[in-house]
């Protein structure tokens, strides 16, 4: 399949977390013989952070929709399916283009369904979705499964909807030898967002004060001046996906932090979990609704709910911890890899398909 899709980053991830796992189903998808173009408005921040190129020409900077958008419609002549994605700059002329000019299939990936979602509850605007909603697309793919795959339904009117969830590429994230500089008793990754900050306070920042003896670290961009720190806390500003994995198997548990509309919606794991339990850490997560579909608790992953949840788990022995992220790294390789994603990807895809050519004959 030739595959077209217009999206937020996949060269930088600085500041956000669609990137890594672009580049994971990008891999998984060339290497399975399918052609990708991905189509990324070159914006400053991410130019200043930009951390991987596309083989194959696959990757299409541009600096405006006009300018890029006969290339665009050019791409997408040959193309089974156009994906647009959320947040994504220039979604809504994205998806005027395919309705104008293609004869692909149509498909929107949330990777921020909750957010979505929420926004609209608050009716809010959501700049990758018009009044149309989802009417116009063959296919709706959620970041998160449950009860938002009806919510893209009945409330987006999407015609279709599965969950295409988050995912891990091994040859990226896999067990490294720690390092002396990222050591730590508990570290975490990820881009700061308000609606997260309680759970991490809870979680994170009380740990360390509790803790002062024991070193604690933080990996991630556009935190605030005004962020509780302590002094047993040390911070990266931006960690290289290539310095993901020696950073995470350099503590002795990682934490994982959903946020706020994630978790309440639930099924709905970040990219950041399938990361560590496929570099063989012991992960500390706060606790959702289907998280135990992905993970077993206690025996796979460990769950916080409060400070003192977090002081036990890091009472735990290196013995348990160890076992706990071997067990986690099993699982992880057994479900969770991007070329898992992309073989559903593309199973889903051939039938929506089918479905259309069924339609076509009766």
């Amino acid at each position: 399949m030739k595959l077209v899709i217009f999206g937020l980053s996949i060269s930088s991830s600085w500041g956000n977390g669609h990137a890594t796992l672009w580049r994971g189903l990008y891999r998984a998808l060339t290497q399975r013989g399918h052609v990708v173009r991905f189509f990324e408005r070159d914006v400053p921040w991410y130019a200043q952070a930009r951390d991987w190129y596309a083989e194959n020409n696959g990757l299409i900077l541009y600096s405006d929709w006009p300018s890029i958008r006969p290339r665009a419609q050019l791409e997408l002549r040959g193309a089974d399916a156009a994906i647009v994605t959320s947040y994504c700059p220039d979604a809504l002329s994205a998806r005027d283009l395919l309705l104008e000019s293609s004869q692909c299939l149509r498909v929107f990936y949330d990777l921020d369904t909750p957010v979505t979602l929420d926004h609209l509850q608050a009716q809010e605007p959501v700049p990758w979705l018009d009044a149309r909603g989802l009417r116009d697309y063959d296919l709706a793919l959620s970041y998160a499964g449950g009860p938002a795959l009806d919510a893209l339904r009945n409330v987006l009117g999407a015609p279709r909807a599965a969950a295409l969830y988050g995912h891990v590429d091994p040859q990226v994230h896999r067990p490294a030898p720690p390092k002396e500089h990222y050591a730590s008793d508990l570290c975490w990754i990820g881009t700061y967002a308000a609606d997260r900050q309680p759970a991490l306070e809870e979680l994170f920042v009380r740990v360390a004060r509790a803790r002062p003896w024991q070193r604690f670290a933080i990996a991630g961009a556009q935190y605030p001046p005004d962020f509780p720190w302590s002094e047993n806390v040390w911070f990266v500003r931006h960690l290289p996906p290539d310095e993901h994995a020696s950073f995470l198997c350099s503590a002795r548990l990682v934490l994982n932090v959903t946020r706020a509309a994630m978790a309440r919606m639930g099924w709905c794991p970040s990219g950041r979990l399938f990361e560590a339990a496929a570099c063989g850490a012991a992960v500390l997560s706060d606790d959702w609704p289907g998280l135990s579909s992905f993970y077993q608790p206690g025996e796979e992953i460990l769950l916080a709910r409060n400070t003192q949840h977090a002081l036990d788990a890091l009472d735990r022995s290196d013995a348990e911890l160890k076992r706990i992220g071997a067990a986690a790294r099993d699982r992880t390789l057994a479900e969770h890899t991007s070329q898992h994603r992309a073989r559903e990807l593309i199973a889903l895809l051939e039938r929506v398909r089918e479905a259309h050519a069924f339609a076509e004959a009766v």
